[in-house]
């Protein structure tokens, strides 16, 4: 897996993360949400410059320009439900995807720290030879992203496999880089070190879902 890492690059990015940590902005759920957007907008431009390329003649009012357009067909799936605002920034850049959508959540079987990740919805169109845009705001243990990638195997063999997060954790990096195939690419504004005993990422932000669209049951 080849990891792109931006939290040690001077860019604004950092300033929406910092937004996003913050005990006191985080609260503001349009806030929120807004800066995963602006995340995901930022990461799908870095993303756009390892993608395939041709050239294309344009006509203007005045003569023509050849232009180097991207070739890739390319399906970005979000994993329910605090990946939606991630899922619009992408395809705010892209707009000829194509869309999916699927259900991740834990089970805490025992109420313990001991969990299971269950995944019970998928809509997708084929993604058979084509670039798979993965979008998950906290890449915490890589469960649910290995389990994700379980689920597609009925819908065809990517090209290539993008994986888009705000912040990740150490230990779940590496547990993917085990999961995924080689050429993958992980976009990732920040990482942070350590999991706590229920697999949160420390420090973290919280629970990106619930500040997002407010505290499920």
């Amino acid at each position: 897996m080849i990891v792109h890492d931006f939290s040690n690059e001077n860019s604004v990015l950092n300033q929406f993360v910092l937004e996003m940590r913050d005990v006191s902005i985080q609260k503001d759920s349009m806030r929120f949400r807004k800066n995963i957007e602006r995340i995901g907008e930022i990461l799908s431009y870095e993303m756009s410059k390892t993608l395939h390329y041709k050239t294309e003649v344009v006509k203007t009012p005045l003569g023509e320009k050849e232009m180097k357009v991207p070739e890739t067909d390319i399906v970005v799936c979000s994993i329910l439900r605090a990946a939606l605002p991630l899922h619009t920034g992408v395809i705010s850049f892209f707009d000829k995807a194509e869309n999916a959508y699927i259900s991740a959540f834990r089970h805490h079987a025992d109420g313990d720290d001991a969990f299971e990740v269950v995944v019970n919805y998928l809509a997708s169109p084929s993604i058979e030879g084509k670039t798979l845009i993965l979008t998950d705001p906290m890449l915490a243990t890589g469960k649910t992203l290995e389990n994700v990638l379980k689920a597609f195997k009925s819908h065809g063999t990517p090209k290539q496999i993008h994986i888009l997060s705000i912040i990740g954790a150490k230990p779940g990096i590496a547990y993917i880089q085990d999961k995924f195939p080689e050429n993958t690419h992980l976009w990732i504004a920040a990482v942070d070190e350590k999991l706590n005993s229920r697999g949160y990422i420390l420090p973290g932000l919280g629970d990106a879902g619930d500040l997002a669209f407010g505290v499920k049951l």
